[in-house]
């Protein structure tokens, strides 16, 4: 069960209620379908009513419940025969990244992605999800491998940002994310980023040069968290939830300004409702992108790469001079 938000207590009482309810049906062998159907019918409208006008906030909060999904979880249910890779050849391994070969509908593909800890323990250990410079240049090291065999490159961005302590910086921190940039957009060989929950600062965007961008439901992508973006604007980062409505850095937002391709539709109540349901949505775009960016030659690949990240931050000339 994943952690319960305070916007979501009132469908979590309700659906406690007809578990309960259900369980006295059973130990007093009485029928109660009729009530149960009712309570099941207004849990329905209520899970709509909460879940269908999600504010930005309570996607951020979505988005970090500790029980979504991570880049591993949805390895083992979309790859076959995944073998992880470790170091980058220049300092060590990084566990906030992970990376290796697998084979999807029968093809070999990379997959690299952000990972978090499921429990404070492992969380230590793969630094919160947030990677050193050896990170980023053993996703690296995995994409220009993957050039030299032809593998489709497939990333899930899941990250506050990169880690922040001195040692990471001292390694080069700026430099290693700055080559991924770098490099990402020149890579010959098709490209997919998902931001599966939180694409923080260009900890996110070291894996994010991609051919196509897209965003889980309730999943952020953004150049600083909400709460860094308060204590900036307003010296108080218990604004967060302010600056969250302001930095439109919510899939719908992004999808409406051009920065991510698609939307992947979630379960009610985020992906950590049901690992299987939204692994099979995200199965759905990644074998018709794949086969739409396997059709497009090197020189087109590239050229339409890199139009789309020129475009970011354009201003239509209606929308400046209108003040929109």
């Amino acid at each position: 069960m994943s952690s319960e938000q305070e916007f979501e207590k009132p469908v979590i009482e309700l659906r406690q209620k007809i578990a309960d309810l259900r369980a006295f049906a059973m130990e007093r062998d009485l029928d109660l379908s009729t009530e149960i159907k009712k309570m099941e019918a207004r849990l329905s409208e209520l899970e709509e009513e909460v879940y269908a006008n999600l504010q930005p906030w309570e996607r951020v909060q979505i988005a970090r419940d500790h029980e979504r999904p991570t880049t591993l979880d949805y390895v083992d249910v979309l790859f076959e025969d995944f073998l992880e890779m470790h170091g980058d050849r220049l300092f060590g391994d990084d566990k906030a990244i992970v990376g290796g070969i697998a084979t999807y509908k029968g093809k070999p593909v990379t997959v690299i992605g952000h990972q978090r800890g499921k429990d404070t323990k492992e969380n230590i250990v793969r630094y919160f999800g947030s990677p050193h410079p050896e990170g980023y240049r053993k996703a690296l090291r995995l994409m220009k491998q993957a050039e030299k065999f032809k593998r489709p490159i497939i990333c899930f961005i899941d990250t506050k940002g990169a880690y922040p302590g001195k040692a990471a910086e001292e390694r080069g921190q700026s430099e290693a994310i700055a080559r991924n940039l770098l490099e990402m957009a020149g890579l010959k060989v098709p490209t997919i980023s998902i931001v599966i929950g939180e694409g923080g600062s260009g900890g996110a965007l070291a894996l994010g040069v991609a051919d196509e961008i897209h965003m889980l439901e309730n999943a952020t992508y953004s150049v600083i968290s909400p709460e860094g973006a308060a204590a900036i604007l307003w010296k108080d980062a218990g604004k967060a939830k302010k600056a969250a409505e302001s930095m439109r850095i919510t899939a719908p937002d992004l999808y409406e300004l051009g920065i991510i391709d698609s939307i992947i539709p979630e379960p009610r109540g985020g992906a950590q409702r049901n690992l299987h349901q939204q692994a099979e949505e995200i199965d759905r775009l990644l074998e018709k992108a794949l086969t739409r960016l396997a059709e497009k030659p090197v020189d087109v690949l590239l050229d339409e790469r890199y139009e789309k990240f020129m475009k970011f931050g354009h201003i239509p000339e209606e929308a400046a001079t209108t003040g929109q």
